[in-house]
């Protein structure tokens, strides 16, 4: 299923992600999530990784990433 973001003419853009903001490296009109592969529109990306250069279409998506990298932040219990 196409959205709006995959016609013809759309083109995904090339970010270099800063910390609380991105850089628009080649121009597009949206990015694609690492780990969902989801189209992420510029005017609604909200979380990435800037040590990783990478973008999350939420933050549900960005923690699992996170503790996938790091499983010491995960809260052990017992």
């Amino acid at each position: 299923m196409m959205n709006r973001f995959e016609g013809p003419g759309a083109r995904e853009a090339r970010i270099r992600y800063l910390d609380g903001d991105f850089q628009v490296t080649s121009p597009g009109s949206f990015v694609r999530c690492a780990v969902t592969g989801e189209s992420i529109p510029l005017d609604e990306l909200k979380y990435w990784s800037v040590a990783r250069q990478e973008p999350y279409v939420n933050a549900e998506v960005a923690l699992q990433r996170e503790l996938e990298a790091h499983p010491e932040l995960r809260v052990r219990k017992g």
